[in-house]
């Protein structure tokens, strides 16, 4: 909890968002000279977790201070080299919608929402001794004008969020009018025209200053692949990948010309059986239903083969409204408050477009048939959902809940979710199953690419469009994720799974006969989200022994 409370003295509002309530009214810190004063928190607390692991004992105390130790090292790196490098540039328009939507999130206790009022008084600087946070924001941003060398934001990047600014402010006042609270109308109504002025001066003050190219410097890079999980470099990765690639698809081509047999289609190409399986599309006010009995037959499936032990509660799911589609074009699993949790649960959010894309950003690749069966398994059971309720319900503890956290550990179980499942599902299901692993190869290969320069977003888009039968908006959403939304990021989904992959063989290898496939997939939930690393410890010290 020292960490934790280190942290919120400058981002409360993820403390709030992981449930400690005595956070909800704060707001995060954007005052003069913060890069210092983080910086001397953060090195204060590692000192004291050092000086606590000299005297720890307990092999699994030792390990999470280790994972504390280690979690604030790589943030002081972070935080060095994205000031050392990077114009700062601080997306206020998503990061109040955020706020927000976290504090007014109907799965919290109703009598926290009046937060919200003091927080947005801080927001807009009506709070005594506030100042409006935009104010802050574009003070801290100018003040590093003057720096030489260091380089500005993607110009893409800005003009995405120029557009989505609108959607953004909708999304917050939609958020107020849901919560039954009174008294915020004027408030909130100076908070917009502040975000007015911040969207202006992103147009005037950051755009003159905006990088045309999406490369960042390879050492911001390199330490974002570290910050996911993936302690590889761009070069290993694209030449696993790659080859990884080849493989799923020459399986996906085995299934295409299968389930063209059957259906008595006469090109069996994979491309063009995808796309004919594509027009089987759901209508949106079938989608949400369809997607909940895939659950019910996907976890009779788990309960029939003694895959991996299910709680007896349903599982959560909801479509995504437009500010969310907006800050994540991509179905997703929005993970309960861990902390002080009073029955909060985990929500797969389905995400039908991309708003910020001009024209038609339908996506037709979430919402066929055969490709439901993959998403609901990856978001819902026994993907994220259940990973996440484990947290919940097995008390697991900070340092492997929160600080242990990264893309490869949550999205690598993801991914290892879908393939435990495969041989269950029907041939359409297993071709689409196949598709979302080799989606995560081609990122495993694309994102390193498309930023060390060997290939364009362009590029990226075209390649996913006739290779891989993806819709243009997804594969422009996917494009933007490589150049600015999440550089690095992507990748962390394939090296996960190949992590857990080759873990699981090492385990069968050793135990044979005896190996259980429920009680190590049970062991893998409860040991938290453990780095790889550390997770092969844990099963070769305690599940093989």
């Amino acid at each position: 909890m020292q960490v934790l409370h280190g942290m919120a003295a400058y981002y409360p509002e993820f403390a709030s968002g992981q449930g400690l309530s005595e956070y909800d009214t704060g707001v995060m810190d954007l005052n003069p000279e913060v890069y210092r004063r983080q910086q001397a928190s953060s090195r204060q607390l590692l000192t004291q977790m050092r000086e606590q692991l000299a005297q720890a004992e307990h092999p699994k105390v030792r390990q999470d201070l280790g994972i504390l130790i280690q979690s604030l090292t790589d943030r002081l790196e972070t935080e060095r080299i994205q000031r050392d490098y990077l114009l700062p540039f601080i997306n206020v328009h998503q990061d109040l919608f955020s706020s927000f939507q976290s504090l007014l999130d109907p799965r919290n206790d109703a009598e926290r929402y009046p937060s919200a009022l003091a927080r947005l008084r801080k927001y807009n600087g009506t709070a005594q001794g506030f100042t409006p946070l935009s104010t802050l924001a574009r003070a801290r941003t100018e003040e590093r004008f003057s720096v030489k060398g260091l380089v500005g934001p993607y110009q893409a990047e800005l003009e995405g969020e120029l557009a989505n600014a609108p959607r953004y402010v909708a999304g917050i006042r939609s958020l107020f009018e849901d919560s039954g609270l009174t008294g915020w109308e004027q408030d909130l109504a100076l908070l917009e025209e502040q975000l007015v002025a911040y969207a202006g001066f992103i147009e005037t003050g950051l755009l003159p200053r905006a990088r045309t190219e999406n490369l960042l410097p390879a050492v911001v890079y390199a330490d974002n692949l570290k910050n996911y999980g993936v302690r590889a470099t761009p070069e290993s990765l694209i030449e696993d990948a790659q080859s990884a690639y080849q493989f799923i698809r020459s399986e996906m081509k085995a299934l295409a010309r299968r389930i063209a047999e059957q259906r008595g289609w006469e090109d069996r190409r994979l491309v063009p059986v995808m796309l004919k399986l594509k027009e089987e599309q759901v209508a949106e006010d079938e989608i949400l239903d369809l997607y909940k009995q895939r659950l019910a037959a996907i976890e009779g499936i788990i309960r029939r083969e003694n895959i991996i032990s299910l709680p007896d509660r349903e599982a959560s799911i909801r479509l995504a409204t437009e500010a969310e589609a907006a800050a994540i074009p991509a179905s997703f699993m929005s993970p309960p408050q861990l902390l002080n949790n009073t029955g909060q649960l985990g929500e797969f959010v389905l995400v039908q477009s991309n708003p910020t894309l001009k024209g038609d950003a339908k996506m037709d690749d979430w919402g066929h048939d055969a490709i439901t069966w993959a998403l609901t398994v990856h978001e819902a059971r026994p993907g994220h959902e259940l990973q996440f309720a484990k947290l919940v319900e097995n008390g697991t503890s900070l340092a492997r809940a929160l600080f242990a956290f990264n893309s490869a550990n949550a999205e690598g179980w993801g991914l290892y979710a879908e393939s435990i499942m495969h041989e269950y599902l029907p041939l359409e299901g297993q071709l689409f199953n196949l598709f979302t692993r080799l989606m995560r190869a081609a990122r495993m290969f694309m994102d390193p690419m498309v930023n060390t320069g060997q290939l364009s977003p362009d590029q990226a888009v075209t390649f996913m469009t006739e290779q891989m039968a993806l819709s243009r908006a997804m594969a422009m959403s996917e494009a933007d994720r490589y150049a600015f939304r999440m550089p690095g990021q992507a990748t962390a989904y394939y090296y996960g799974y190949s992590k857990l992959m080759r873990l699981r063989t090492e385990v069968e290898l050793s135990m044979g006969d005896s190996f259980d496939q429920r009680a190590y997939h049970d062991f893998i939930l409860e040991q938290g989200l453990l780095p790889p690393e550390l997770l092969r410890e844990a099963v070769l010290a305690e599940f093989v022994r």
